[in-house]
């Protein structure tokens, strides 16, 4: 066989074995997304530049209650 061959056969094996550890190691351990409940807000942050000198700062401030949070998307004049 090839040498040239040989290397690319275990350069392509070593690829695959390496998407596939990265594969079953996320579905092992997915991570955390979101925070933790609790009282008080999160403050997020956004800046915006354009690079022509132009540009926007905003920042909010979210509920860390998921039930106030929730109260954010009811329309005001919806019936109680």
């Amino acid at each position: 066989m090839d040498p040239v061959a040989l290397i690319l056969i275990l350069l392509v094996l070593i690829a695959v074995a390496a998407a596939a550890l990265a594969v079953v190691n996320q579905r092992r351990n997915p991570g955390s997304r979101g925070s933790e409940p609790g009282t008080g807000f999160h403050e997020l942050h956004s800046d915006y530049q354009s690079g022509v000198g132009g540009g926007e700062n905003q920042s909010w401030k979210i509920p860390r209650d998921p039930q106030d949070y929730a109260k954010l998307f009811i329309p005001k004049d919806a019936s109680q």
